[in-house]
């Protein structure tokens, strides 16, 4: 019997072809699922399960009474790209900055390894722990105003994800819970489900994860591990004020419960509170990467962990074929060693500034319900009646802009808000304006407007 998951796999796969060949177009509705039942032969019900499986994958968005639409999505890895301008899709899903000048300014750094007595020591397999220069580099580029990581603290992972991927191996079983913001980061979700963990949404307010909620979820039953973003929180934006910090800091302690902190928005912050870890150093793994600083191709994850976790963590780096190599390391060292990184910091903090003030400006000050940082590269909008999220993602995929619902930062199951987050790094200056410009005229008109009914 075929599996529920390899129809969705076919399925997606000839979505992401016609996409590309322009046989279908973004925000297309799919046909009923009981119609591709009949064409696969197969029962509805599992028909209804490759459907859940294409929104839960984030190739499409569905809602009741309305139907299921294509996400502006791009083609997997294989499959061509549309590239010509009148069908470029405006991305405003993913939230990695790359500047135009970013590759003047790494180059020269790179060229310092190309020669062959810098490149022969970098071929070998990597360590976790790296060495006595990237742990020293690492840790003035981590360095808060009353906070700065031991050096010898530090281990490496190729991306952020691995390190939390890491985190999650090493510092709890499956079946345990894992206590998470009842809105957050997706792929922490993700990649708990998979390793089997149970996640557990906790409440938030506007300063964060609330306490007395963390409290309550421990006492109906423990939490092992806790997952949050204290920083420019994805997708929300609240930064933790310093007493909320402390708060959670001894309410973990008091109860006994690892925390991994994701600190990867912080370097935003010119003014960045001392993180967790400063209050409960030794329960606290903090976890950042360079794939904002610099870039989600030039990236290394990084984490900060106490000494008694430390060699779990190594551990399961190494298992899990985490560790950053060698002249990835030596990259990255050699860019914070020249400021290339502090550079590039500075610059993206005006881009972000400078691209949510344009998003304000022209949504916020239209009326509409907008929420987040002004340093960030991320807002959460809160969109007007009678816009439902999903149905407002496949409208905006009608004109080629990708967006990002509620429901996929839910922690867990039910309902999520009306809201969409517009992510502002990745499309060009010029193209981010006209494609806030529809977003506006999307939210103001209507769903009835939008004509996807």
């Amino acid at each position: 019997m075929t599996d529920f998951r390899d129809l969705a796999d076919r399925f997606a796969h000839d979505l992401a072809a016609d996409l590309a060949a322009g046989r279908r177009q973004p925000g297309e509705r799919l046909p009923p699922s009981r119609d591709y039942a009949h064409r696969q032969g197969i029962a509805p019900s599992t028909a209804s399960r490759v459907y859940a499986e294409l929104i839960r994958r984030g190739i499409a968005v569905g809602e009741v009474g309305r139907g299921t639409f294509l996400r502006a999505t791009p083609a997997p890895p294989g499959l061509p790209a549309r590239e010509t301008h009148a069908d470029a899709i405006t991305d405003l899903e993913v939230n990695f900055s790359v500047l135009p000048e970013q590759g003047a300014l790494l180059a020269p750094a790179l060229a310092r390894l190309s020669g062959p007595e810098a490149l022969q020591p970098l071929l070998s397999h990597g360590a976790a722990a790296g060495d006595a220069a990237a742990r020293a580099a690492t840790a003035r580029l981590l360095a808060r105003t009353g906070w700065a990581p031991d050096p010898d603290s530090l281990l490496f992972a190729g991306r952020g994800q691995q390190a939390l991927s890491a985190c999650f191996t090493a510092l709890i079983a499956p079946g345990e819970r894992l206590g998470l913001e009842a809105m957050t980061y997706p792929l922490a979700k993700g990649i708990a489900l998979r390793l089997g963990l149970a996640p557990v949404p906790i409440a938030m307010d506007a300063q964060g994860l609330r306490p007395d909620a963390l409290a309550a979820a421990h006492a109906a039953h423990p939490l092992r591990l806790l997952y949050l973003q204290p920083d420019l929180h994805n997708p929300l934006g609240p930064s933790m004020p310093e007493a909320r910090r402390r708060e959670i800091a001894a309410l973990c302690r008091s109860l006994d419960i690892l925390v991994v902190e994701d600190s990867v928005y912080g370097f935003l912050a010119e003014d960045i509170l001392p993180p967790l870890a400063a209050h409960a150093p030794e329960r606290v793994v903090l976890v950042d990467s360079l794939s904002k600083r610099v870039a989600p191709g030039m990236t290394l994850g990084i984490l900060a962990a106490p000494p008694a976790l430390r060699p779990r963590l190594a551990a399961a780096l190494r298992v899990g074929g985490w560790v950053a190599q060698g002249f990835t390391l030596a990259a990255a060292t050699a860019w914070m060693e020249d400021d290339s990184v502090g550079e590039l910091v500075r610059r993206k903090r005006q881009d972000a500034r400078r691209r949510n003030a344009l998003a304000r400006g022209l949504l916020g000050g239209a009326g509409l319900s907008l929420r987040g940082d002004p340093r960030a590269y991320h807002l959460w909008l809160e969109l007007p009646a009678p816009w439902r999220a999903e149905t407002f993602v496949a409208a905006a995929a009608r004109r080629r802009i990708a967006v990002s619902p509620a429901a996929e930062f839910a922690a867990g199951p039910g309902h999520a808000p009306d809201a969409v987050r517009l992510a502002l790094a990745a499309p060009a200056e010029a193209a981010l304006r006209p494609a806030l410009e529809t977003l506006l005229e999307l939210a103001l008109n209507g769903p009835d407007a939008a004509a996807i009914g």
